[in-house]
């Protein structure tokens, strides 16, 4: 049975490479990009090995985690569809156990597997030039491939069983956002760092703390046995306990996948709900599914985000061209962002046109209207923050400075909210209507630029003193950002819970002043 389950899943590899065009095209730019990355990484850690130990540790034992909770993580995210479920082999009458074990070990027999494999071995290769013991590598190698197969193995289990009814392209696309947000500011942190100087204590402790969980203990092994520390027995012990209870797990699974019965699928009812199917069943979650599927395709709402980005850009110009410096020139996007991107919906009531009757007529409660306008605009201007944020920092140079930006951040941010979501309410103005130019400009008596100026100046206001901190922090104690930060959090969060509160009540008793604004505006 192990004989011809290999063969079926090296058929099943070459298969691949035959079919439709696109589909082949797709998988071998797929293969080449896997190539490529495998073989900078080889040599990345290769490079290792005269390079002094902290630095190799770090390298090594953080890369290493990120592929191994990689492992996990990309059937979540993608829903990858196994094309080894055990559920493929109920009609042959085999047991769950040696099943288990077969699919498992034809499961190394992946592209992917093959890439850790040789990234692996190059670890072993650097660890043992930096004095670690050649079996102590090469069991930590083991360790560690054998975990990212059975990783695999259990995720993929579980979104067959569990997941791939709920599997849509919104969800995969959150999913991979929430990722990005940790992933591109840590990239950006780890590529500004000087590896030729010493680690900073903080990474390498955080280091020495993941070399003890199950997704970075099978690659800090050698470490730990090439620095001689006394603790190379609990990273062994916590690297073989978690292969032992991810295989215990992944029996469990496929015994249960085989004798049990799948539940009927019911894609069919739910397929182009799009975002009503990712949102919660409740009023809010409607509203906020509404307003992503407004602000995803409606050119309005596109116009206006793509907008921020660009002039924030353009308001470096006049200081460097005043001869500012530019390590202060550069700190001026991150609060512009935040501002207009709190800004933003402040009128989104008359965006919605007619279509506000739905709400008015259907008793929508004023929070649920509230928070259900807010989600595209966080959704959209966090990613951008967090990437934004530390670019920003690394390209000034002081990364003691990365709390106070981000308190001021934050603020500006949540503090447009807040006033926002009462000055939708309360002072709407008239906006072109759908399909018609953003660019236009509706003839109507109220232009709305009060309502625009008291957003804008109120969140400036009302963040003046992070700002203010910040600007100490800058310019004289760097303990002023500590206070920039948490001072920046509190004050825009009790901003924005004022803000939804009031505007709560403020459209609870407007509904039909709304319903009036949207038939003549």
């Amino acid at each position: 049975m192990v004989a011809h389950v290999l063969r079926l899943r090296a058929a099943l590899l070459f298969g691949a490479l035959r079919g439709d065009r696109r589909e082949v095209a797709r998988t071998v730019t797929a293969l080449v990009l896997l190539v490529a990355a495998a073989v900078v990484a080889c040599l990345a850690v290769l490079s290792l090995d005269d390079a002094s130990h902290d630095v190799a540790r770090v390298v090594i034992v953080l890369g290493g985690a990120a592929v191994t909770l990689g492992f996990a993580l990309t059937p979540l995210v993608a829903g990858t569809e196994d094309p080894l479920d055990p559920r493929r082999f109920a009609v042959f009458g085999l047991e769950p156990r040696p099943l288990a074990w077969t699919i498992a070990l034809a499961g190394l027999l992946s592209a992917p597997l093959l890439a850790v494999i040789a990234i692996s071995v190059c670890a072993t290769i650097t660890w043992s030039a930096q004095g670690a013991p050649v079996v102590v590598g090469i069991l930590g190698a083991l360790l560690a491939v054998v975990t990212c197969a059975l990783f695999a193995r259990v995720c993929m289990a579980l979104t067959a069983m569990y997941l791939r009814e709920r599997r849509s392209r919104e969800l995969s696309g959150l999913f991979i956002l929430a990722i990005a947000v940790v992933v591109v500011p840590a990239a950006v942190f780890f590529a500004s760092l000087d590896w030729h100087s010493t680690v900073p204590t903080q990474l390498s402790e955080a280091i020495t703390v993941l070399g003890f969980t199950p997704i970075g203990a099978a690659w800090a092994l050698p470490a730990l046995a090439a620095s001689g520390s006394p603790l190379v027995w609990l990273a062994d012990l916590v690297a073989l306990a978690t292969v032992a209870l991810l295989a215990v797990v992944w029996q469990g699974l496929v015994t249960r996948m085989l004798t049990t019965t799948e539940r009927p699928s019911s894609v069919r009812e739910r397929a182009g709900l799009g975002w009503f199917a990712v949102a919660p069943g409740t009023p809010g979650g409607a509203i906020a599914a509404r307003s992503l599927v407004y602000w995803l395709r409606d050119r309005r709402y596109i116009v206006n985000a793509a907008v921020i980005p660009v002039a924030a850009a353009i308001a470096m110009v006049p200081p460097l061209v005043a001869g500012a410096p530019w390590s202060l020139v550069v700190l001026i996007p991150v609060p512009i962002v935040a501002l207009f991107f709190g800004w933003l919906p402040h009128n989104d009531v008359a965006y919605d046109s007619t279509a506000i009757w739905m709400h008015v007529a259907s008793g929508t409660r004023g929070r649920s209207d509230r928070l259900g306008r807010l989600v595209p605009v966080v959704l959209i201007a966090v990613p951008l923050l967090a990437v934004l944020i530390p670019v920003t920092i690394a390209a000034h140079g002081r990364w003691a400075l990365l709390p106070g930006l981000t308190g001021v951040a934050v603020s500006l941010f949540l503090c447009g909210l807040g006033l926002s979501s009462v000055s939708s309410v309360l002072a709407p103005y008239a906006v072109s209507r759908p399909g018609d130019s953003p660019f236009q400009q509706p003839q109507h008596a109220s232009s709305g630029v009060a309502s625009q100026a008291i957003v804008l100046l109120g969140a400036v206001a009302l963040s003046a003193a992070p700002v203010w901190w910040f600007w100490l922090a800058l310019t004289q104690d760097i303990r002023y950002g500590s206070l920039a930060l948490w001072g920046g959090i509190g004050i825009g969060v009790v901003v924005l819970v004022v803000g939804v509160m009031l505007g709560s009540a403020l459209f609870r008793r407007s509904g039909a002043r709304l319903m009036e604004f949207a038939e003549s505006a």
